[in-house]
């Protein structure tokens, strides 16, 4: 299933960030009301340093588990693991993407201010590598894994409908440097976030992604020796806008407050519809669904 979101851990370290803006935004005790500067890069007034785990290097560690279609396109879902990995160490922020990472290079901004980070990605993709469900499908024989090398870019701007609200502006662009589909993916992507309370995060987001001529003939065409082998008939595929999805997301911190760390519990659901000759190859049409879901939830541990 093609579907481009944050993942479990990337959900939260954004509510980590919504309510660290929240905690910067609520006046405490003996501290100065908001606006006033208080030391710029310490912790938010009247918070002791060390209660925010995110200050300095943080690591997010855990598993998930997902269930996603057999192959993009299909109609068959499978059960599939989600290892969450995600951080910031030395001054560089580790995000995960789906089946692959992504790496943040530049600074991080301060709390309540639009933030710019960019950095390379990979991403390995197995799409009908293995795992195939449907046996027409599987006798038009195996694909090889792809291997995808790119960057990820992603601007985000905080208090645009609420004071602890945020909208997120994201684009990322791989080319497969493993010689099995030799092209490339562009995915645009828009994520609204916003905390509720110290402990609950939710996030909502659209995204689309867009491949080359390269890419869907290999994924989508189907050739006169895999028409012969499998009985589908010949398909020829082209580039362009390939899917349009939505992803809801929701985090739980169990004590209630995800700035201590800890344990939380994400959740995610989403659903994408195939555009285009994604959905018009007899893999889709013939054999599959152009409407794709995914649902999943792991725990993580934060410190």
């Amino acid at each position: 299933m093609k579907i481009s979101y944050l993942t479990m851990s990337s959900a939260l370290a954004c509510a980590a960030t919504s309510l660290s803006a929240q905690d910067n935004a609520e006046p405490k005790q003996g501290g100065p009301p908001p606006g006033v500067a208080s030391g710029q890069g310490g912790p938010p007034p009247g918070v002791l340093s060390g209660e925010n785990v995110f200050d300095g290097d943080w690591f997010t560690i855990g598993i998930g588990a997902g269930f996603s279609s057999s192959y993009d396109g299909s109609n068959d879902y499978t059960l599939i693991p989600a290892p969450i990995v995600q951080g910031r160490l030395g001054g560089i922020g580790i995000s995960p993407q789906p089946a692959g990472i992504a790496l943040d290079l530049t600074p991080q901004a301060a709390r309540g201010q639009s933030d710019f980070a960019i950095g390379p990605a990979v991403r390995f993709r197995n799409d009908r590598a293995d795992n195939i469900e449907d046996e027409v499908v599987k006798l038009a024989g195996e694909l090889d894994s792809a291997f995808e090398v790119g960057f990820a870019a992603s601007y985000s701007i905080p208090g645009v409908f609420t004071r602890m609200d945020s909208l997120s502006l994201d684009l990322g662009a791989r080319w497969d440097v493993a010689g099995a589909h030799d092209g490339m993916v562009i995915e645009p992507r828009i994520a609204w976030s916003r905390p509720i309370g110290r402990g609950t995060f939710q996030s909502i987001s659209v995204n689309a992604e867009i491949v080359d001529d390269s890419f869907a003939d290999y994924y989508y065409s189907v050739s006169p020796a895999q028409s012969a082998a499998s009985g589908l008939p010949e398909f020829s595929a082209d580039g362009g806008l390939n899917s349009l999805g939505v992803t809801a997301f929701t985090a739980f911190d169990l004590d209630g407050n995800a700035l201590n760390g800890g344990f939380s519990i994400v959740s995610i659901s989403g659903y994408s519809r195939l555009i285009g000759d994604s959905a018009d190859t007899p893999y889709t049409a013939l054999r599959g669904d152009p409407n794709q879901f995914f649902i999943a939830i792991g725990v993580g541990y934060t410190f």
